[in-house]
């Protein structure tokens, strides 16, 4: 598939460097030639230095080739019109970053309509679900959804503690009765390992986990003497687009929420139009101001400012005093890998988020039903149909040839959700979630060819 991204910036590039290890073919176009220059040197890519928004520099990059067209520049009105001017060479996919909220203001729905785009991405309100989501399970730094809501892909970290630890995974699968699980991986010094039996989990260890939703509970029990609940204190510091959506979802839930928020006018407007939440007129720095308002008691902190200091201080800060976790808006996802050394429990990235978003829509569809990027990985999760071949009648999993760096979480057969060992026999139609690194992605789909 020929693809064409515009704009070289931490959303593009993401997106380039994981299309191009899965052999598509990308064209990058951005105006800054030193930049594309870099990118070429780091990535097996075309770049054309041009604006998207010209008719000419998108004929000579191949517009009349293309088959999937991205515009995530920084600027709305680029990405529109590149959208726009792309309908005339019959590309069959148009995705475009937005961050102007008047677009959304009638629903995403009706916004890619009326302008004839397939997928509108807003950076904050993509961190906004992202958010969201991972309250719910209190415990774990991950979270993926995927048969419906049956089967949830987790992600914890193995302190010394827990009785997970130094344990091998053939006495973890032997201990869990009735409550099953997968480890399906685990990152240990910035390495994604696909574990075997014998392999041990230490202590630092990042574990991902797949099991059955109504099963968690009794898992997490069982592995890190964890209960994951939603919080019922939420501090928010930082009271722009995020902060707000964040903290009036927050409010549907009947969840006490203090929003903190340094510019007066806009701790006016948060006033305005939030019906519970405390805004408090104070720097997300001052840790007496904070304390006097109870963010030491809080079950949940999330750092939203536009500057990654503030949001990492203030979270530090309260995990200091004794807040139980936070989230950490961080702009620069270079830093995500050493954040977690120094306490930051949840790093999440704008941009990564926005960028996976479009690469669950890109890869959704056909055969493949669901996908998950983990953030700070190179591994993703994907829920895969196995297709109508007499080949997969009765197979056990065991004699299916998963290429290195994949392994089967879960088998969706119908409603019923089983965890799998390697007796368990495939049928034709069975939904399988493959946690898998990067460079196996095109062996796995080959594996499943109709």
């Amino acid at each position: 598939m020929r693809i064409m991204i515009v704009g070289a910036g931490m959303v593009g590039y993401h997106l380039s460097e994981r299309l191009s290890i899965e052999g598509q073919d990308v064209v990058l176009i951005d105006q800054d030639e030193l930049k594309l220059r870099r990118i070429e040197k780091d990535l097996n890519i075309l770049t054309v230095r041009g604006s998207g928004a010209s008719a000419r520099v998108l004929e000579e990059a191949g517009i009349a080739k293309t088959d999937l067209f991205i515009a995530v520049t920084d600027s709305d009105e680029v990405n529109l019109i590149a959208c726009i001017l792309s309908k005339n060479y019959n590309v069959k996919t148009r995705i475009a970053r937005v961050r102007n909220e008047d677009f959304y203001a009638q629903g995403t729905s009706q916004a890619e309509k009326s302008l004839g785009i397939d997928l509108l991405i807003s950076p904050d309100l993509a961190m906004a679900d992202e958010i969201m989501h991972l309250i719910n399970v209190s415990s774990a730094f991950e979270v993926a959804e995927f048969a419906s809501g049956q089967v949830e892909l987790l992600g914890y970290i193995a302190y010394e503690n827990h009785p997970c630890v130094g344990s091998t995974l053939t006495y973890l699968r032997e201990m869990q009765g009735i409550y099953d699980f997968v480890i399906v991986a685990i990152t240990r010094d910035d390495q994604t390992i696909i574990p075997h039996g014998q392999d041990k989990i230490e202590a630092g260890d990042k574990v991902y986990l797949v099991t059955r939703k109504k099963d968690v509970p009794i898992v997490e029990r069982l592995l890190f003497k964890a209960e994951s609940q939603a919080p019922k204190n939420v501090f928010i510091v930082g009271g722009s687009t995020i902060g707000y959506l964040v903290a009036r979802r927050l409010e549907q839930k009947k969840i006490e929420v203090h929003i903190v928020e340094q510019d007066a006018s806009r701790c006016g407007f948060l006033s305005e139009h939030l019906e519970h939440a405390m805004v408090l007129n104070c720097d997300g720095l001052e840790a007496q101001d904070l304390l006097d308002e109870g963010i030491d008691q809080a079950d949940l902190v999330i750092s939203v400012t536009n500057s990654d200091t503030t949001n990492i201080l203030s979270s530090l800060l309260a995990k200091h005093h004794g807040a139980k976790k936070c989230i950490t808006h961080i702009n620069s996802p270079g830093f995500i890998p050493m954040l977690g050394k120094l306490g930051v429990d949840v790093p999440l990235s704008p941009r990564q988020v926005a960028a996976n978003m479009i690469l669950r829509f890109v890869r959704g569809g056909g055969k493949i039903v669901n996908v998950a990027t983990l953030l700070g990985s190179d591994a993703e999760v994907i829920e895969i149909k196995v297709p109508q071949r007499d080949h997969f009648i009765d197979l056990p999993l065991k004699e299916l040839y998963f290429p290195q760096g994949s392994i089967v979480g879960a088998i969706i057969r119908e409603d019923q959700v089983i965890i799998p060992s390697g007796k368990t026999k495939l049928q034709p139609d069975d939904n399988l979630v493959v946690f898998f690194t990067h460079k196996a992605l095109s062996s796995l789909e080959s594996l499943f060819q109709e």
